[in-house]
């Protein structure tokens, strides 16, 4: 009999999320998806070992009628999606939940995934903060006295699960055969919340409503519409109840846009720009393909360079085209109340990558922190003015060529001694405070979540296996990279208690190591998240 055991310890009000109920529904969208997840997963395997071989990637000429056919359209937007022009991320854990809610957004990104660390404690305590968010009864009570509570309007919950690459080692599912694997993180973020907050969410006017990070082909979203389906017919919602926004955030999705949208048409209310998982994707898989794809230090790889134009007015003339919301990324910049000068950067950074998303088609944008939100909204405002959305701007001036999506010899900018030693800095920082549970993460006055952490390694591992050498003619090695980790580790501020050592660990496998792994996440993870099991059945 196939089940699903829970393997990490049950602390106060856990029992409300892991019911019995609750966990059938796990088993059986386990049993029926675990397996398609694994193939996903080889089926990437293989892209990368082809690209790494010399093939590029190409628009799909198998799929080339479902591009050519004028007339299908996605869902769109369902109950309170229709006016998505600001978004706000951030985690689930329950003050950042309540300063979300009362942010003013339209909509409020509860991130499960890459600005939260996965504990065991933040995977099922984001849940009851969701759980309780949902039904109006969130608080919170910090250390020194202060409350938080939720007061007026709230903003459109979309919930962001884990990508399909990730395990919840936490839990277990038992097959027919009586094997035991981790659950699928995936599958659990997603299972639990709907299960729980689908209905409530109807009745009051909105729905379960998700985003889709780190998808990579047409087929893995068809995985992701089957699970939408099936839950919708197991809980016994309407067909096309379900609305998701995909994150455009990897190469191989940037080729195959239209085919995400075609296939999870029942269920699709827009693409998102995900830049910064897009770079580290883009690095990730021509890592190995030489000199004309190694990119400069990271503050130079602006939304203004071509292959990054390219990018974001192809994800907007193709969701325009076919009904979708177009909804731009993050800037990383972030206001800082106790100094004037680093709001006022911030204010003027956000302010024109804002201005230029409206102008070029965009519906919405997100941001990370409140204080951003009236300036996002000033930009949309001013192209939107009364309207809900650009819908019915279709870019028919874009036409974008794969070689144009690939161009990344025409990125100008320089690899400096200051640019390694920050991706060595904000790597390792970035690290350490995941491993103590915290996924998003204020460092030098920019917001960093493990997107930005994977740009930095990846970076330095790519810089030292093409033997660059920096502006100032250092040779970017192994060594040169270990003397910087070590100096930093020296000049950090330490306690009793910090991760800097681990995190420095995890940062030699990810960057310094001859195998390339493909995302830091997983061994970090599995080395220093996953708690000793206490084999509760159920």
């Amino acid at each position: 009999m196939t089940g699903i055991r829970i393997d990490g310890p049950i602390r106060d009000r856990y029992d409300d999320i892991l019911t019995l109920e609750a966990l059938a529904f796990l088993t059986e969208l386990h049993d029926r998806f675990a397996g398609r997840r694994h193939d996903a997963l080889a089926a990437r395997m293989r892209v990368r070992y082809d690209l790494g071989n010399g093939r590029n990637l190409r628009f799909l000429p198998e799929t080339a009628d479902v591009r050519a056919d004028p007339d299908w359209r996605v869902a769109g937007a369902g109950p309170g999606l229709a006016d998505r022009r600001v978004e706000i991320t951030g985690p689930t854990d329950r003050k950042m939940a309540i300063n979300a809610l009362n942010s003013g957004a339209n909509v409020w990104l509860a991130d499960q995934e890459d600005a939260t660390s996965p504990t065991w404690a933040n995977v099922i305590e984001g849940q009851l903060t969701l759980f309780d968010a949902i039904r109006g009864r969130l608080e919170y009570t910090s250390e020194d006295g202060r409350e938080y509570r939720v007061t007026g309007e709230t903003p459109t919950i979309v919930l962001r699960p884990r990508g399909w690459h990730l395990v919840e080692k936490h839990l277990s599912h038992i097959d027919r055969a009586g094997r035991s694997m981790p659950a699928s993180g995936s599958l659990v973020d997603f299972g639990l919340y709907v299960f729980h907050n689908a209905a409530e969410l109807i009745a009051q006017g909105r729905g379960p409503y998700f985003y889709l990070p780190k998808i990579e082909s047409h087929g893995e979203a068809r995985l992701w519409d089957d699970v939408f389906s099936f839950s919708e017919e197991r809980l016994g919602l309407p067909h096309g109840t379900i609305r998701t926004t995909v994150l455009i955030e990897t190469i191989g999705a940037a080729f195959e846009m239209e085919e995400i949208l075609y296939e999870l048409r029942d269920h699709c209310a827009g693409l998102n720009a995900g830049r910064w998982d897009y770079i580290f994707s883009i690095i990730k898989n021509y890592r190995g393909r030489g000199q004309s794809f190694v990119l400069p230090d990271r503050n130079e790889i602006t939304m203004t360079v071509p292959f990054m134009r390219a990018y974001t007015d192809l994800l907007v003339s193709t969701c325009h085209r076919r009904g979708a919301h177009a909804i731009g990324g993050m800037s990383a910049f972030i206001p800082n109340r106790r100094n004037p000068g680093v709001t006022t950067r911030a204010i003027e950074k956000v302010t024109a990558d804002k201005r230029r998303e409206a102008a070029d088609g965009f519906d919405g944008t997100w941001v990370a922190h409140p204080d951003l939100i009236d300036t996002a909204r000033a930009e949309f405002d001013a192209v939107l003015g009364g309207g809900p959305n650009q819908l019915g701007r279709l870019r028919d001036d874009v036409r974008v060529t794969a070689d144009q999506l690939l161009d990344i010899r025409s990125v100008n900018g320089a690899i400096t001694y200051a640019g390694v030693c920050g991706n060595v800095s904000v790597a390792v920082r970035y690290i350490e405070s995941w491993l103590r549970g915290v996924g998003a993460a204020a460092i030098d006055d920019l917001m960093e979540d493990a997107a930005t952490a994977e740009i930095s390694r990846s970076q330095v591992w790519q810089w030292i296996h093409q033997d660059v050498v920096t502006q100032e003619g250092t040779q970017v090695t192994r060594e040169f990279v270990e003397g910087l980790l070590d100096d930093l580790l020296l000049r950090l501020p330490r306690t009793t208690d910090d991760r800097f050592d681990d995190a420095a660990e995890v940062f030699r496998e990810v960057a310094l190591r001859e195998e390339y792994p493909t995302f830091l996440t997983l061994c970090a993870y599995s080395r220093y998240l996953v708690e000793q099991p206490e084999a509760v059945v159920a």
